[in-house]
């Protein structure tokens, strides 16, 4: 199976939206059109049909263009099972233990909840593409609006169970600012002041800081942390619960 090729997008002020095609069927998704415009146009100057929509939850900025993406090009709209009901035009509901077919490639579905009740993540093995919406971002993660902090960390550790040289494709360009977050947190942390450097460097060139490899989030993003001694001992929680110290990391960055 060849190497399904992703094209990012960037819309509104801050997200990113992804064309994900899979070159031997020639089978194209939209992950999380925001808007429908950007999307049509870029996927027609790159000559590909898109046949589905893969969306991870509910918000606006991540199903606005659902609508008129699909009915521009009668595509497959394919979304959370948990919140069916909020995923405008939905055709087909997935969950955890699910997977979807673009083409040959095949992603299999996470219930990644925590941001929302019923976010979804999108991992696509082969292609080491991992789509995880709000849930997971690059030193950071989505604010808990209808979770529980040990729904969230259970999500988080869905996700970082997966292979360290997978890529994230996350919904949002905030890495600078999870950056800042995270060094009040950890200044002394090597893995994430390497990570600072390189981040400094794109944003400074003009360029995205997204994907992030899943293996450097392991390492710097507080997030993905709560159960690290040192980081435990550092907030003074050394010995606390995983979801304890998420908690504790989630609210100092709703307050930063």
């Amino acid at each position: 199976m060849a190497r399904l090729a992703i094209e990012q997008i960037p819309v509104l002020s801050d997200n990113y939206v992804y064309l994900v095609h899979e070159p031997d069927s020639g089978a194209t998704a939209v992950v999380d059109p925001a808007e429908a415009a950007p999307v049509l146009d870029r996927a027609e100057a790159l000559g590909w049909t898109i046949t589905h929509i893969l969306n991870t939850h509910h918000h606006p900025d991540h199903v606005g263009g659902n609508l008129e993406v699909q009915a521009r090009t009668g595509c497959t709209i394919v979304g959370p099972r948990a919140d069916a009901g909020r995923i405008p035009g939905i055709q087909v509901q997935v969950g955890q233990g699910d997977t979807v077919r673009l083409g040959e490639a095949v992603a299999q579905v996470f219930d990644v909840p925590g941001h929302t009740r019923g976010h979804i993540a999108y991992h696509f093995a082969e292609s080491e593409a991992l789509f995880c919406g709000d849930t997971l971002f690059s030193l950071g993660c989505g604010r808990m609006f209808e979770g529980t902090p040990p729904q969230f960390w259970d999500s988080l550790t869905k996700l970082r169970a997966l292979p360290d040289g997978t890529r994230v494709f996350c919904a949002h360009e905030y890495t600078q600012a999870n950056l800042r977050f995270a060094l009040s947190l950890d200044p002394e942390n090597e893995a994430l002041k390497a990570r600072g450097r390189e981040i400094e460097s794109l944003r400074a060139a003009g360029l995205p800081t997204v994907p992030s490899l899943l293996g450097e989030e392991k390492l710097a993003n507080p997030f993905l942390r709560a159960d690290d001694a040192d980081l435990m001992a550092r907030l003074g929680l050394a010995g606390a619960a995983p979801e304890a110290v998420f908690a504790e990391v989630r609210g100092r960055k709703d307050r930063f």
